[in-house]
């Protein structure tokens, strides 16, 4: 039996490093590295061969933390993250204490607020964003379960956590919205 304490120790001290791990996401799984690190990003980008100008998602533990690294949000952020029931990115403007290539090249972010226990604790552990990108070479199928995870990024990342490798629930890419100063929502992604 895997040991949740022990995977988020691991994965804590391997991002702190600016290394990279494969880790079970509220939706896939996923690639990660420290948000607020430019290296470990650019390392990412590499293994996913991904072009630079994709931003990718940065994941949060709780809604209140989006206050810490969106310049303006709307000021009812954090009832609206709190009432989303599937998991929802929302594109916000004027990012904060981010690397500069995680963002998009308009200086906006895509953020989500993650509810799934294992992402939660190590988002805590490390306290800091953590990026979450699709485990697949870019423009390839995002893979559902680890299993079809390609070998090429199992070995690619720093660390693949043990946690979570058998599910096999059906799991999609979260929804994307945008969130414009004035709180209209727009639905970029259903």
């Amino acid at each position: 039996m895997v040991d949740f304490e022990i995977e988020i120790k691991r994965c804590a001290d391997v991002l702190n490093k600016g290394d990279s791990i494969l880790y079970p996401t509220d939706t896939v799984w996923g690639i990660g590295c420290d948000a607020t690190n430019e290296a470990a990003v650019e390392k990412v980008f590499a293994l996913k061969q991904r072009p630079q100008n994709k931003s990718m998602i940065i994941l949060l533990a709780e809604a209140k933390d989006i206050l810490q690294y969106i310049a303006a949000p709307p000021p009812d952020i954090i009832d609206i993250v709190e009432n989303f029931e599937t998991p929802t990115t929302i594109i916000f403007d004027g990012a904060l204490e981010l690397a500069e290539n995680v963002l998009h090249e308009d200086g906006s972010v895509a953020i989500r607020v993650v509810n799934e226990p294992f992402c939660k604790a190590l988002i805590k552990r490390f306290q800091k964003p953590i990026v979450s990108t699709s485990a697949n070479i870019s423009g390839e199928p995002t893979p559902s379960f680890f299993k079809q995870i390609s070998p090429d990024i199992v070995a690619g990342v720093d660390y693949a956590v043990n946690f979570r490798r058998n599910d096999e629930e059906a799991k999609k890419p979260s929804r994307i919205i945008k969130i414009n100063d004035e709180g209209e929502i727009t639905v970029i992604r259903p």
